[in-house]
């Protein structure tokens, strides 16, 4: 396989002039392959434009074909889930031809898209909602949205939520998907023709999985409790591996919403339009004395979560609860556990009393949930988990109460993946265009070279990890200026100060003028964002230029699909703009980066983490915060250059990247020949406007 990415390769063949050699990428696919060889762990970092996909599915594939290991490919968006599976993966199968095929002419390569199990529509549950739809859904928007799921069925290949029309009750989907707690197995009358479980039986002969890393951390961290999902593989591969640690942190942690468990409670008793699961078994000849009292119950549990969650709005106003972190257990009483447990326990009574074997079944489902969520509450007051950090989120208010979610997270992930991912017989690559806090020269000693990715090693736990840096193939010299405004007030003063808040519009307005639109501007905030696009939408608007703002007009995909359309559009973005956003051609040709990314220190997970640096005497902001700020620094960056026909400009608006010294640390990471225009030079204070 050592040919397939050259020059005289397969791939070149097949490509003919639309084919480019990459010596970089031949370099990554010779060190996924050693990490593979030796079950080891590396990390490689692969600026835009390297091919990286490939360079890791070339090896992937010889130990699939032909060392019959299994492994998984883990990513973080859908966008890249979808190239690999319908454009990478199939144009390496047909240039690698016959080498897939044994003696025999069977397949040595099987390659799947595997998808939890809740994105799977159950036909049984399915048909159980359709015979009883007038019990179960008290208005017309859930039956018509029944009968866009009914009619999908009939003609889906593969039952997956992913090619379902849009429904005006998304909620509806909960009633209808495959769930572990009521399915039937080989019991089950549509088993044959299960879209859940012929995907299982297809994940099990595959040695290719592709996933995403949440289903990846999901799979891991039931691992950690001796269960799990994900067949046994030799080798992981993480692409997009800049955000494994807060995907990791979420999976091994927990959170309770209002929302979850009241949709839980409405699905089996709605007490103002009498509708739900027990409804429907009244139905069915179900003892009412039973019914009754399993109702009665759904309406003392109901009553006790708006009283947890009141009581947890309520602290959160409290001086105790500054930002939303309780540090402390049992904060609040915990009536939610209790009620939840004697809910649990009456349907499993009722389930006894049910002859209906579907029934039974949907149940017991039923009585896992309200099981599950009492441990949870449980778990989350109590404060079991030592290393945790707790916190309660309220927002904006929905149906005449607030949202609010109780959750936790590890502040440090690094000794469980230690644990249950690089402490195990698998090998495991790490790659991303953005893991290492500076660009590396070349010339560089092998042990100063390793310093750039120190900080991603330590919060993941991957000490002895290999690690190689490979910068973009593009012309950056050529392709991109970073202008550099010292003469901005600093944001630390207040961001929504007037004074700043006027001269950030003032000079946003300018570069938008400079480059006639083709804009992303990125926040670290929404307060911001909302106040500079308030101020800028009159004068935009005037200019000709498309504006398009993140949380208003449509989710981040409709945002995207409509700046494509534009050539003179602006789009205010925040946190998921700075990075897996990739617009080519001209329609991008400014990225205007309002603020230098640094996290919010008051935030609970990373005051916490902050505050663990200072308690071992170390220094937090060299350790944590400015190392993150840089990375997501050169995320943001990375928006521009997406080909090497790409130009363009990036502005930073932060004067802290002039004028501070640790300023220079962000230009040292850009890419090798980036150009710095500093707008207001003054060389008198011994700032020297380039990353070498």
């Amino acid at each position: 396989m050592r040919d397939v990415l050259t020059e005289h390769g397969p791939i070149a063949q097949l490509l003919g002039d639309r084919f480019e050699p990459r010596p970089q990428q031949l370099a990554m696919a010779e060190a996924v392959a050693s990490a593979m060889a030796s079950r080891s762990i590396s990390m490689i970092e692969a600026g835009t434009g390297v091919g990286k996909s490939f360079a890791y599915l070339v090896p992937a594939i010889e130990r699939c074909a032909f060392h019959n290991e299994k492994v998984v490919v883990a990513t973080n968006t859908i966008a890249l889930q979808e190239q690999l599976v319908t454009k990478d993966i199939p144009l390496l199968e047909k240039a690698l031809g016959d080498r897939l095929y044994d003696e025999q002419g069977r397949a040595r390569l099987r390659a799947v898209l595997v998808k939890g199990r809740g994105n799977y529509v159950s036909l049984r549950r399915l048909k159980m909602a359709s015979q009883r739809q007038d019990q179960l859904f008290p208005d017309a928007a859930s039956r018509r949205s029944l009968h866009v799921i009914e009619d999908w069925a009939a003609q889906t290949d593969d039952g997956t939520r992913s090619t379902l029309p849009e429904i005006e009750r998304p909620d509806i989907w909960d009633r209808v998907q495959s769930d572990s707690g009521n399915c039937m197995g080989r019991r089950c009358p549509y088993n044959e023709h299960c879209f859940y479980q012929n995907a299982r039986r297809e994940m099990e002969k595959a040695n290719l999985l592709i996933c995403n890393h949440a289903l990846f951390f999901s799979d891991l961290a039931l691992r950690s409790r001796q269960v799990g999902f994900l067949p046994v593989y030799q080798h992981v591969i993480l692409d997009e591996a800049h955000g494994v640690e807060d995907v990791a942190a979420e999976h091994f942690g927990l959170s309770l919403s209002h929302g979850r468990v009241s949709h839980l409670l409405n699905a089996l008793y709605t007490p103002r339009t009498r509708k739900g699961y027990l409804a429907q078994l009244a139905h069915l000849g179900t003892d009412m004395d039973i019914l009754e009292r399993a109702v009665e119950l759904v309406r003392q549990a109901d009553a006790a979560a708006r009283a947890f969650f009141d009581a947890l709005v309520d602290l959160s106003h409290s001086p105790e609860v500054r930002n939303g972190r309780i540090r402390r257990p049992d904060a609040i009483a915990n009536p939610l556990t209790p009620a939840m447990n004697n809910l649990a326990l009456r349907l499993r009574h009722l389930r006894e009393q049910i002859t209906s074997e579907p029934d039974r079944f949907e149940l017991n489902a039923y009585a896992i949930r309200a099981a599950e969520i009492a441990d949870i509450a449980e778990a989350l007051v109590a404060q079991t988990s030592p290393g945790a950090c707790y916190w309660v989120e309220v927002s904006q208010r929905y149906a005449g109460r607030p949202r609010v979610t109780l959750a936790c997270s590890p502040i440090d992930v690094a000794p469980l993946l230690r644990e249950h991912l690089f402490n195990t017989d698998a090998s495991v690559i790490l790659t991303s265009a953005t893991l290492a806090t500076r660009t590396v020269d070349m010339d560089e000693p092998v042990e100063r070279a390793e310093t750039a990715f120190a900080h991603t090693i330590a919060r993941l736990g991957c000490e002895g990890a290999s690690t190689l840096q490979l910068g973009s193939p593009f012309d950056h010299a050529s392709q991109v200026e970073l202008y550099v405004d010292r003469t901005m007030p600093s944001p630390t003063r207040g961001e929504l100060e007037p004074a700043y808040l006027r001269e950030l519009v003032s000079r946003i307005h300018d570069h938008l003028v400079d480059t006639d639109g083709g804009a992303f501007v990125l926040f670290t905030s929404f307060r911001l964002l909302y106040a500079v696009a308030d101020a800028m939408a009159e004068p935009l608007e005037s200019l000709g230029m498309p504006l398009f703002v993140q949380g208003r007009g449509g989710s981040r995909s409709a945002l995207l699909e409509a700046f494509r359309r534009t050539e003179r559009g602006v789009l205010l973005g925040a946190a998921s703009f700075w990075q897996g956003v990739d617009v080519q051609g001209s329609t991008l040709r400014n990225v205007i980066i309002t603020r230098l990314p640094f996290d919010p220190p008051d935030r609970p997970l990373t005051e916490a983490r902050l505050e663990r640096i200072t308690d071992r005497g170390g220094n937090p902001f060299m350790e944590d915060s400015l190392p993150r700020a840089v990375i997501r620094f050169r995320q943001g960056f990375g928006r521009l250059i997406r080909s090497k026909t790409d130009r363009g400009r990036v502005v930073v608006l932060d004067p802290r990247i002039a004028t501070k010294p640790y300023g220079r640390l962000f230009l040292q990471a850009l890419p090798e020949g980036t150009r710095i225009v500093d707008i207001a030079p003054e060389p008198d204070d011994g700032f020297e406007p380039h990353p070498d």
